[in-house]
């Protein structure tokens, strides 16, 4: 299939571009991912040209003013972005509609307008009555916020050239366009060129600019993958907006630790930071209940304890069902291979479920114990103590192997008041000092299954 005269195939995940429409990216692999869009006419898209070039300095001189982070008041966003927000950021925030990414926005700039810097919020999904609906219904008012229903990128050059803000907000980064692009706002090129356009600002101005943006139905921000290669931080909304809790995760960010979270609790007038969230995660946990355990996990750099869930039933068809919510399913498959092989579970005719209460998703290996017990305990329907964590890593050989951070792991343990943590026993030296609880080293699969549930 060739491109009609004026137009070209673009690849959404990197960028490539052919004259024809290809099944695969030849340049990055990616199935059914070239798009049609109108090309740019000759000159179309160049980047303008700096009138303040910049000149090379000395690393060793060179003077760090103006990294100086921004407070913004809410304590949970602040911890997230690595303490605050750095002049000349630009930020982009992903999630599914309805999550709360445009409530959030609100909320900060809000708070931020408060302190006396100017801010410049375009709504580009909404016109600015309906803005001010939002607003009003979550009390946001201050004299500092400006609020425009706009998408063409030159009538928002020219409201910043105009207001000179502090902060500009542009929801979102999928519905403005460049005028010198005959693509539809959406296209692979007009976001590309937009946030082209919104980083200049921002570094060129030193202002703070947020973008939102939309996930397909994979759960991917829409748009070329560049877009997340240009922004300094990738923040993105998990679980799903039926959740209570929303939990915000920083999968990128190039002034701050990657893989930190935020928790906050959406109610009517927005959303409320979660303060304790390990307590928020276990409050409604059921003691004397087979299949549960609670594992001290680290996200960036906090610990939090969250209650692993794992049902383990006779399947009904001739091939077992292993479902997970918050796991990785290979992973599951790998310790019920151990179970299998070092412990003797026959779990070859059981469909197994496991899930991580609260929407919360666990990717470190330190929480397979924590997996593995739970599936134990619910094979052989005998509970857990209520008062034990557990964590540590699996090997294929049914050995327990060391978990980075045991202590910041037993430290939030017992300050959740649970008198019996089962670790790793490589890593009983480094915890050995710390009292509240009693700490067991554990070297393989059995031995914990033993202090757990006998």
């Amino acid at each position: 299939m060739k491109a009609k005269d004026g137009t070209r195939y673009v690849c959404g995940e990197c960028g490539f571009v052919s004259l024809k429409w290809l099944g695969r990216c030849p340049e990055c692999g990616m199935w059914d991912g070239l798009v049609e869009e109108a090309a740019p006419p000759s000159g179309g898209g160049r980047r303008p040209k700096s009138l303040h070039p910049e000149k090379p300095v000395a690393l060793s001189g060179a003077s760090a003013s103006g990294t100086d982070r921004l407070k913004t008041g809410i304590d949970e966003f602040d911890s997230l972005l690595g303490g605050g927000i750095v002049g000349g950021s630009f930020i982009l925030i992903g999630g599914e509609p309805g999550i709360g990414k445009s409530t959030l926005m609100l909320q900060v700039c809000n708070s931020l307008a408060s302190r006396g810097h100017r801010v410049l919020y375009i709504s580009g999904e909404e016109s600015t009555a309906q803005t001010m609906v939002r607003a009003g219904r979550l009390g946001v008012g201050s004299p500092n916020l400006y609020i425009v229903c706009e998408t063409d990128m030159d009538v928002i050059a020219g409201h910043v050239e105009e207001l000179d803000p502090f902060i500009l907000v542009v929801d979102s980064i999928q519905i403005v366009y460049r005028p010198d692009l005959e693509s539809a706002p959406g296209s692979v090129s007009q976001v590309r060129e937009s946030a082209a356009r919104l980083m200049f600002m921002a570094k060129g101005r030193g202002c703070i600019v947020f973008v939102i943006g939309h996930v397909t139905k994979s759960g991917a921000i829409a748009g070329p993958r560049l877009l997340e290669h240009m922004v300094d931080t990738v923040l993105y909304f998990e679980g799903d907006r039926y959740h209570l809790y929303r939990i915000l995760r920083a999968v990128k960010n190039r002034f701050g630790s990657t893989d930190e979270i935020a928790i906050f609790q959406m109610t009517e007038g927005g959303l409320m930071e979660v303060t304790n969230p390990s307590e928020m995660f276990i409050a409604e946990r059921r003691s004397g209940v087979s299949g549960s355990i609670v594992v001290p996990v680290i996200e960036g750099t906090r610990p939090l304890l969250v209650e692993v869930q794992s049902l383990v039933s006779p399947t009904s068809f001739g091939l077992p069902v292993r479902r997970t919510s918050g796991v990785d399913a290979n992973r599951l498959s790998m310790i019920i291979a151990v179970l299998q092989r070092r412990v003797g579970l026959s779990l070859g005719d059981k469909d197994v479920y496991v899930n991580i209460v609260g929407g919360m998703r666990v990717s470190e290996p330190a929480a397979d114990l924590g997996v593995a017990v739970a599936t134990a305990s619910s094979m052989k329907d005998k509970p857990a103590s209520a008062d034990v964590a557990v964590f540590g890593e699996i090997g294929l050989g049914g050995e327990i192997r060391a978990a980075p951070h045991p202590v910041k792991r037993v430290k939030e343990s017992v300050k959740l008041g649970f008198k019996k943590v089962v670790l790793p026993r490589a890593n009983l030296d480094d915890v050995k000092h710390l009292k509240g609880a009693e700490l067991v080293g554990v070297e393989t699969v059995q031995e914990a299954m033993a202090e757990t549930i006998g």
